[in-house]
């Protein structure tokens, strides 16, 4: 949740006639509404109330009454701005008001990642503990019997990977025509990883006569073409990104040549205490290069990007989540979704391309009244990206001296031998040492049952054993 009002603009979309939120009225949204306001019932009350949340983000105030009203909704926010919430309680709203027939599917959330599901699949959780609905999470990685086995026990809510969904639809496991509600979530990241087939495939064995609700961080023509094809009447509220940075975090930038980023940024990470972290890097291809590079010089991290697979993310977020992993290496598309409690630190390796992704980035510290800190590195280069980012959030960012964080040959070449030396004490300890010394190698003996005589035969000279220099020949 965020707390932080968001400026938000709602609109009704109409072929005939548009309709705009006044001023007054955008006003009166964001300093009055309670989630008291919002027509929840109180089941779905009492688990927000102990969960603390007292104050709906723009998003949430707006795109709620909406939903309830079992209106067709597209909601344009990134993520950070609550939407997740925004349509899993007043679906949880619709359905324990409503009845539906027995183990039938009511209503069906679109996630593109696994990562994403799981997330929704634990609000649900979290907001429905009072309330008797039931929800199956279908995503690949897992047991597809399992997964049949939760569905034959009958489900309300089903939240699903398209891929997955349409294994268990094909396989004749999961019924369809009994779906009220459909969430396509993320739609623009559907887009860049290829769903959007799938989801139309969907759709087509879906009801007509369902609510539709479509959320996505831009709106571009594609999933403008999709929207007008799927969904009824809908009404469009977006929400801006957040264009200022918490009064909790500390940020700070460091201007420093691009061979000497990764050293400045291990110098960072000493001096700073860091208890947990989130690096940002805009390639994947530098993801893998700086996690190698932070792991050779006894930094515990792991990499996180698209081109890894499912199971390898889900259990790296888990790793770090419990916190078996200091550091997560990411790219942006791959932090989309990742929501970490108690995180002290956000380091920019590279600034983002876009300056409102900073802000994003940024934001995942510093929550809840806690004091958070993020870091950026910057060449000359970026002066251009430095001041759209200055723009956007209307101050400086502050500029911290290069020799206070910059590591000097002499302190990495310690680090790296300190680390190889800790290895090398470590080899020592896990290896078993060998109850016996091993006996040097020696010239072969002769036997001992022919060095002995034989008692029948007299010894004639040396017998067997004559000395070796004796059988060194004679020079002439």
């Amino acid at each position: 949740m965020v707390e932080t009002a968001l400026p938000a603009i709602s609109k009704k979309t109409n072929k005939k006639k548009s309709e705009t939120i006044s001023d007054t009225q955008k006003i009166e949204t964001e300093h009055t509404v309670l989630f008291s306001d919002l027509g929840l019932c109180a089941p779905i009350m009492r688990a927000i109330d102990e969960i603390g949340y007292k104050t709906p983000t723009q998003i949430q105030a707006q795109a709620i009454p909406v939903i309830l009203q079992k209106q067709d909704l597209v909601g344009i926010a990134q993520t950070g701005t609550g939407k997740t919430a925004s349509f899993t309680l007043p679906i949880l709203e619709i359905l324990t008001s409503t009845k539906g027939r027995a183990r039938m599917p009511r209503a069906l959330i679109l996630e593109p990642t696994r990562e994403l599901a799981i997330q929704v699949a634990d609000n649900l959780k979290q907001y429905g503990q009072y309330l008797k609905l039931s929800h199956a999470l279908l995503m690949g990685g897992e047991s597809i019997v399992e997964q049949k086995d939760i569905l034959n026990r009958g489900v309300d809510i089903i939240i699903a990977t398209p891929g997955r969904l349409m294994d268990l639809f094909d396989k004749g496991a999961i019924l369809l025509n009994q779906i009220k509600i459909l969430v396509i979530d993320e739609a623009d990241r559907m887009l860049d990883m290829g769903f959007i087939p799938d989801v139309e495939r969907i759709i087509s064995f879906l009801p007509k006569t369902r609510q539709t609700l479509l959320l996505s961080a831009t709106m571009s023509p594609e999933i403008k073409k999709l929207t007008d094809s799927f969904l009824s009447n809908p009404t469009e509220i977006t929400v801006a990104p957040p264009s200022s940075v918490a009064t909790t975090i500390e940020s700070g930038l460091i201007i420093v040549p691009e061979k000497r980023k990764r050293a400045t940024l291990r110098q960072l990470l000493r001096n700073e205490g860091v208890k947990n972290a989130i690096i940002f890097c805009n390639r994947k291809k530098d993801v893998d290069i700086l996690t190698r590079s932070l792991n050779r010089h006894g930094f515990q991290s792991s990499a996180l990007h698209g081109d890894l697979t499912q199971q390898h993310r889900t259990k790296t977020m888990e790793e770090f989540k419990n916190g078996e992993i200091q550091f997560l290496v990411c790219s942006d598309i791959a932090a989309r979704g990742i929501d970490v409690d108690h995180l002290s630190h956000v380091f920019n390796f590279d600034l983002p391309r876009q300056a409102e992704d900073y802000v994003h980035r940024i934001g995942r510290t510093g929550r809840a009244g806690r004091t958070g800190f993020a870091y950026s590195l910057a060449t000359e280069d970026d002066k251009e990206t430095i001041e759209a980012i200055e723009a956007l959030i209307q101050k400086p960012i502050p500029l911290l001296s290069l020799n206070k964080h910059e590591a000097s040959d002499t302190e990495e070449k310690t680090d790296v031998k300190k680390n190889q030396k800790h290895k090398e004490e470590h080899q020592k300890k896990t290896t078993k040492k060998p109850r016996f010394k091993k006996e040097k190698e020696s010239v072969p003996r002769i036997p001992l049952s022919q060095s002995l005589p034989d008692d029948n035969n007299p010894v004639i000279g040396f017998g067997q054993l004559v000395p070796a220099f004796m059988l060194s020949p004679f020079r002439k």
